[in-house]
């Protein structure tokens, strides 16, 4: 489903110089032994998923498509990143929607909160509140605004039915709110970090309330889970991406930029973000991730990557089929001179774009780039496309000799913000 492409990617030596350290992380993360180890559940997730929790996710989500009109996904990180990363990468960003899926609780704006309130007043509302312990200050306190507005409308008994927990199994101020409430409860597995987790019902519940098939998402998965079993850098191309980022950052790299050509994919890459920057940033070490859409950004980054400092090298995220395509109409009068384009398809034209770009950067600008070709933009090869980045940040980040699967920087900011808030 996922090539590596590394004919681009000026490597100083072969990915597969490093088989026996991959090896031995393959064993590392299959047994879990390494770094981490107890948060490795979504390494078999995609076969060992709780179908029971399934079911409900699907009948909740029937249960709202009927009734709502707006769905807020209520978290911030990878409690709505990976989600709505999926509903554009399978939808687009106009593809017809049943339902309007809004995303709230990932700031502390309070223009942004305001207008999301004002925005919807008459309008049928349901919520899904995502945090494994109910204490995510912007989370909460989105959500503390947006269940008063709901009760105020709806009334306390009507609005418990219409807000969705996913939190703690058994624990967590959350937890406890919605027993409390009569909220209905999904749950955050304990050993599946929160980046990790759109596989699981985090994802999965808002996904599904969109109009996508889950399941295909879900089998997508586990066919990576069952290609990607393998530590053979000849044929694993998650881990020959893994270790082509270790080899260029060796080469003094400091920037990976993931590059897409298709605007429906920037919620991917700011999920990808997470995923790499929480899981290799520390210890003074890992790359910067850091994202772009082509050729968008050509005209404000495109001066940077092709003649700045060279500390940046590009993976672009090819798309071999487009979601839709048209033909390039003809102009009787050409009087924008684009007649040479005329009987072309616009994929076409964007392809020819990024088979430009990629000859400027890298014969021109000595960009190293990596590609990765997936087939499409369907459900199934969205779930195959996470567990590969789920596998590939794995390995990549254990070949750093660090712990992928916590997260202890961001605390900091957390206390000093406490302190300033006043909380006790």
């Amino acid at each position: 489903m996922i090539k590596c492409d590394l004919t681009y990617a000026k490597l100083d030596v072969s990915v597969e110089d490093f088989q026996e350290k991959v090896s031995f992380y393959h064993r590392a993360l299959h047994e879990k032994t390494g770094k981490g180890n107890d948060f490795l559940g979504w390494v078999d997730w995609p076969k060992n998923y709780d179908n029971e929790e399934f079911a409900r996710v699907q009948a909740a989500a029937e249960r709202i498509r009927k009734d709502a009109e707006v769905f807020l996904v209520c978290g911030i990180g990878g409690s709505y990143l990976g989600a709505r990363a999926a509903v554009e990468f399978v939808q687009g960003l106009f593809g017809k929607k049943d339902v309007e899926v809004l995303y709230v609780g990932n700031t502390f704006s309070s223009t942004a909160i305001v207008q999301l309130l004002e925005y919807i007043k008459g309008k049928s509302v349901y919520c899904n509140v995502i945090s494994k312990s109910g204490t995510t200050t912007e989370t909460a306190l989105a959500f503390r605004m947006i269940r008063q507005y709901m009760e105020s409308v709806y009334g306390t008994e009507e609005s418990a039915k219409r807000i969705f927990a996913t939190t703690d199994k058994k624990r967590g101020t959350l937890k406890a709110l919605a027993d409390k409430a009569g909220f209905e409860t999904f749950t955050i597995p304990d050993d599946i970090g929160g980046r990790y987790s759109v596989l699981t019902s985090v994802g999965l519940l808002p996904i599904a309330v969109a109009g996508i098939d889950i399941e295909a998402v879900m089998a997508g998965a586990k066919s990576a889970m069952l290609t990607l079993n393998d530590e053979s850098l000849k044929t694993n191309a998650a881990y020959q991406y893994a270790v082509a980022r270790r080899i260029l950052e060796n080469q003094g790299k400091f920037a990976e930029m993931l590059v897409s050509y298709e605007s429906h994919l920037t919620m991917l890459a700011e999920w990808w973000k997470q995923l790499f920057g929480e899981s290799e940033g520390k210890e003074g070490k890992g790359l910067l991730p850091t994202s772009v859409n082509f050729s968008t950004d050509l005209h404000s980054m495109g001066q940077f990557v092709q003649e700045g400092s060279n500390k940046l090298f590009e993976t672009v995220i090819v798309v071999d089929q487009p979601m839709l395509d048209a033909t390039v109409p003809e102009a009787q009068d050409d009087g924008d001179q684009l007649n040479y384009l005329a009987g072309k398809s616009l994929d076409w034209v964007n392809k020819m774009a990024f088979r430009g770009t990629l000859a400027a950067h890298v014969d021109e600008g000595n960009v190293s780039n990596i590609l990765l070709h997936i087939e499409d933009t369907s459900a199934f090869t969205f779930g195959y496309l996470v567990y590969f980045f789920f596998k590939a940040c794995g390995m990549s980040v254990y070949l750093l000799d660090v712990n992928p699967f916590d997260q202890p920087g961001v605390e900091v900011y957390k206390r000093n913000m406490f302190k300033l808030l006043g909380k006790k």
